[in-house]
């Protein structure tokens, strides 16, 4: 089954997506999560807007370093444990919006396609065997990246320049519009395999990323036993996996979105994250 979100009167409703129809859920996308499907009203999915299929989750962890291609082109090693930073949920928008080009740093706008989790049952100190049974579905984001404050972070001396270095490069994925989620969740059953699954990033139709979830170094079961340690996640909230090989910023020479740029992130069985670039 796959989900979206979409406004319809002025409210936001979960709907199950039926070829070019969508099946009114009966509920918010995280009621349906928790207490599964109501099928009610049909639309024409051109008739309504679709917002991202979790637009307001608790937490978004998105997770980096994590494709061993990826070390190798960003020159970084092999990480002896995940690394993790919570993204701003406000910086999320919905498959068909802008990403829009921050005025005071519109220059190094990069991609990182990302296979990501969402949660559906609250999950706290999970072992990896048992991991998949608190996965709802799988979903899609763009980590967009302002690039600027990546070469710092290997220029930094000292004890606390690398730390504020790196604090830096995480903002420059914070600005509004920098979370593109969708298009929509493809529920558990979509994907019989998380540890094999392709994803695809194009550029204006370019291909730029091309990878598989075989490449990761630590799977998504590893990634959840890990971090549910520390953080309990609740249902709807969304963990990415990291990205793929292939980001601008580690080209020879680099390339960087701009304003008139379209951006695409597709895996078959969820569909394509398309959004464009605007200043």
């Amino acid at each position: 089954m796959k989900l979206v979100t979409f406004e319809i009167d002025g409210r936001s409703r979960a709907g199950v997506l039926e070829g070019d129809d969508i099946v009114d859920a009966g509920a918010s996308m995280k009621e349906v999560i928790t207490q599964g499907v109501k099928r009610g009203a049909r639309f024409q999915r051109g008739k309504v807007k679709l917002r991202a299929p979790v637009p307001d989750p608790a937490m978004v962890l998105s997770v980096g370093m994590n494709y061993h291609e990826h070390l190798k082109e960003m020159k970084t090693p092999v990480p002896e444990k995940p690394a993790a930073f919570t993204k701003s949920v406000a910086s999320i928008i919905a498959s068909g919006e802008a990403i829009r080009a921050p005025a005071s740093n519109p220059g190094m706008l990069d991609w990182e396609g990302e296979f990501s989790v969402v949660i559906g049952r609250p999950c706290h100190r999970v072992k990896a065997a048992q991991a998949l049974d608190y996965v709802f579905g799988y979903t899609i984001v763009n980590d967009v990246s302002a690039r600027d404050w990546v070469a710092p972070i290997f220029q930094a001396q000292g004890i606390m320049g690398p730390i504020h270095a790196w604090e830096h490069n995480l903002l420059g994925k914070m600005f509004p519009t920098f979370c593109p989620m969708g298009p929509c969740i493809a529920t558990q059953d979509e994907i019989a395999d998380p540890a094999n699954v392709q994803i695809q990033t194009r550029l204006n139709g370019k291909v730029m990323q091309d990878a598989n979830t075989d490449d990761l170094v630590f799977s998504v079961v590893q990634l959840i036993e890990y971090y549910s340690q520390f953080y309990r996640f609740l249902p709807g909230d969304v963990i990415t996996t990291g990205s793929p090989s292939g980001v601008g910023f580690g080209r020879n020479p680099k390339v960087f979105m701009k304003p008139g740029d379209v951006v695409e992130v597709e895996v078959k069985q969820i569909g394509v994250l398309r959004n464009p670039i605007e200043a």
